[in-house]
């Protein structure tokens, strides 16, 4: 579940989200989104992010009704957290080590539906296989530089699109998932020395 540029990026110059067009509606949809998953799973700097914003963000008189939503459902629901150097983490948060499938399969049995966050992790679900679904939000800017969503293939890879959506403020949903079988070299095209970006 990414919020992305229509030139590919998913933070600014200076990791900069001031582009995010996250309104009313749009956050009420992600909080519907997000009340299904059994767990949250991001990297060291996505968790360090959110853990500015959401532990008090419920008592902030400036807060919306969705942003108060979400700040109690982030509190509530369980959290992984990649990394190799995080000693310790609050709001009901786990830090794992290394991504290791057998590990994430375990998680997914436990909690049911796992929603990821941040490029390089989910990058590296990606390359193991680990993904069942992308979720790009698609906001209508052009950024011009800063971090790519997905800064390098591992081959082509084919996807289904199975819903489209697009909100008033013009962001875009586009919903993929992976065919069954579909490995990295799969698709349209695939050996033609072709490079795809899911």
């Amino acid at each position: 579940m990414s919020s992305v540029s229509v030139d590919g990026y998913m933070e600014g110059p200076g990791r900069s989200l001031a582009w995010h067009m996250v309104d009313d509606e749009l956050h009420t949809h992600f909080n519907g989104v997000l009340r299904t998953a059994g767990a949250f799973i991001s990297g060291r700097v996505g968790y360090e992010l959110e853990a500015r914003v959401w532990p008090g963000a419920d008592a902030d008189p400036e807060s919306t009704g969705p942003m108060v939503e979400f700040a109690r459902m982030w509190r509530q629901k369980p959290k992984y957290v990649f990394s190799r150097t995080l000693t310790g983490a609050g709001w009901n948060t786990t830090v794992v080590r290394e991504v290791d499938p057998e590990h994430v399969q375990g998680l997914k049995e436990r909690h049911g539906d796992l929603y990821l966050g941040g490029a390089d992790l989910s990058g590296a679900f990606l390359r193991l296989g680990l993904v069942d679904e992308i979720r790009l939000y698609v906001h209508p800017v052009l950024v011009g530089g800063g971090r790519l969503l997905f800064p390098g293939g591992d081959g082509l890879r084919a996807l289904d699109l199975v819903e489209q959506r697009v909100f008033g403020n013009g962001v875009a949903l586009l919903r993929y998932a992976f065919p069954p079988g579909a490995e990295p070299g799969s698709g349209p095209g695939a050996g033609e020395g072709e490079r795809a970006v899911p």
